[in-house]
C-alpha cells in the first residue's frame, strides 16, 4: 500500500502532458487492432474503406493531441476534429474517432478564453461536415442532429466539471481564509504562552537573586540565567511577529530539552524523558506538544516552585503523547485565569486529540495525546 501511494505521488508530480499521453496512445494502438478496425464512430453512412497510409496519419491526428487536452484544449479540439472529419469522409471509421468526445469534454472543462466563440466555430464546422457527408453517405438528416446533440452533451459534461471545479476552488479559498483568520487568533494564545512562561521564570530567578547578595558566585549565575531567559523570550516573540507575514511558515520553537533546562535554571527540579524520534511530517503537532510542556512547566513554577516535576514525551507513529506531573502540596493548582490550559485544550481538540489537566493525588498532572 505504501509503495502504491508513493507511485501515485510520483505520477502526480509528472507534467500534465505526460499524464495525458497514455490516453492518446491507447486510442492509437486500439485503432490498429484488427477486430476493432472499422468498428469506431460512424457518421453519414459513408462506405467503409480499408486502412491506407492516409489512415495512419488520420489516426495519429485524432489520438495523440489528447496529450495536450488539458494544457491546450483548443488546439487539441481543433486537431482531433480535423482528423475526425477526414476519418468520416474517407470512410475509415476508426476507433480513434471516439477521441472527439474526450476532446470536447476536455475543452468544456479546461478552456479558459473565448468559450462561446469556440462553440460557435465548432458547430459551424460540424454543419459543413454534415453537408459534405450527406453527398457521399446514406444517413437521414435526423442522424446528424442526433450526433450533434451527443457532441453538445459531451461539451456540457466538460462545462459541468469546470463549474464544479470552480466551486470547489472557491470553497477551498474560503476555508484557507478562515484558517488564516484562526491562525491569527492563535497569536494571542501564543503570546500568552511565551510571555507567561519566560516572565514567570525571570520573576522566580529575580526573587532568588535577592537572597544571594552575600554569595557573588551564585548571584552571577542567577543573573546570567535571567539574561538567557530574556533572550529566549525575545527570540520567541520574534517568531510570533513573523507569523504576521503571510509567507512565513509556522515557527519551530526551541527543543523540549532547552525548555526543560530553562525550568531547571529557574529552580524547578525536572526529570525529562523523551521516547521515539519526532516524525518528519508531524506538522503543527510538534508545536502543540511544545506548548503543552511549556504551559505545564510555567504552572509548576508559579504554583509549586521547587516541587519535583516529571516530563514524559513519547513520539509514536500516529501521535505524540505528553504527560507532565508535578508533585507538591496544596499549592499545586491550575491557578490564574486558566486561559493557558483552556487554550491548550482547544488546540489539541482542533487536531483531533485528547487533553486533560487536574489534580492527581497530592500533585497536578497535564496529559495530552496529539495526532500527527
Amino acid at each position: 500500500m505504501i509503495e502504491l501511494r508513493a507511485a501515485l505521488a510520483r505520477w502526480r508530480r509528472l507534467d500534465v502532458v505526460v499524464r495525458d499521453l497514455p490516453l492518446g496512445l491507447l486510442f492509437l494502438a486500439g485503432s490498429f487492432v484488427p477486430w476493432l478496425q472499422s468498428h469506431g464512430t460512424q457518421v453519414g453512412g459513408v462506405p467503409e474503406r480499408p486502412f491506407d497510409a492516409l489512415a495512419v496519419v488520420v489516426v495519429v491526428v485524432e489520438s495523440l493531441p489528447l496529450a495536450v487536452r488539458r494544457r491546450w484544449p483548443a488546439l487539441c479540439l481543433t486537431l482531433v476534429s480535423l482528423g475526425f472529419a477526414v476519418d468520416q469522409l474517407r470512410g475509415y471509421h476508426s476507433v480513434a474517432g471516439t477521441a472527439l468526445g474526450f476532446a470536447l469534454v476536455s475543452a468544456g472543462a479546461h478552456l479558459e478564453r473565448r468559450r462561446g466563440l469556440t462553440a460557435v466555430l465548432f458547430s459551424a464546422a460540424y454543419v459543413a461536415l454534415a453537408i459534405a457527408l450527406s453527398r457521399f453517405g446514406t444517413e437521414p438528416p435526423s442522424e446528424y442532429v442526433t450526433f450533434f446533440l451527443l457532441l453538445v452533451f459531451a461539451w456540457g459534461i466538460g462545462s459541468w466539471l469546470r463549474t464544479t471545479r470552480a466551486a470547489e476552488a472557491g470553497r477551498r479559498r474560503r476555508v484557507a481564509e478562515d484558517t488564516r483568520a484562526a491562525e491569527r487568533a492563535t497569536i494571542a494564545r501564543e503570546l500568552h504562552d511565551v510571555v507567561t512562561h519566560h516572565v514567570t521564570a525571570m520573576v522566580v530567578q529575580a526573587e532568588a537573586a535577592r537572597y544571594l547578595t552575600a554569595a557573588p558566585d551564585r548571584l552571577d549565575g542567577t543573573l546570567t540565567a535571567i539574561s538567557d531567559t530574556g533572550r529566549r523570550a525575545i527570540t520567541d516573540l520574534r517568531h510570533l511577529l513573523d507569523l504576521l507575514n503571510p509567507e512565513h511558515e509556522t515557527p519551530a520553537p526551541g527543543g523540549l530539552g532547552s525548555l526543560v533546562e530553562q525550568a531547571r535554571q529557574a529552580g524547578q527540579p525536572v526529570e525529562f524523558t523523551e521516547e521515539g524520534a519526532p516524525a518528519e511530517s508531524a506538522g503543527s503537532a510538534d508545536l502543540v506538544a511544545y506548548r503543552v510542556v511549556q504551559e505545564a512547566l510555567t504552572n509548576a513554577l508559579k504554583h509549586a516552585r521547587g516541587s519535583r516535576t516529571e516530563v514524559e514525551v513519547h513520539h509514536g507513529d500516529r501521535d505524540i503523547t505528553v504527560a507532565v506531573r508535578t508533585a507538591g502540596s496544596e499549592s499545586v493548582s491550575p491557578g490564574g485565569s486558566g486561559r493557558g490550559l483552556a487554550g491548550l485544550r482547544e488546540r489539541v481538540g482542533l487536531l483531533g486529540g485528547d487533553f486533560s489537566a487536574g489534580r492527581d493525588g497530592a500533585g497536578f498532572t497535564v496529559c495530552a495525546r496529539i495526532p500527527t
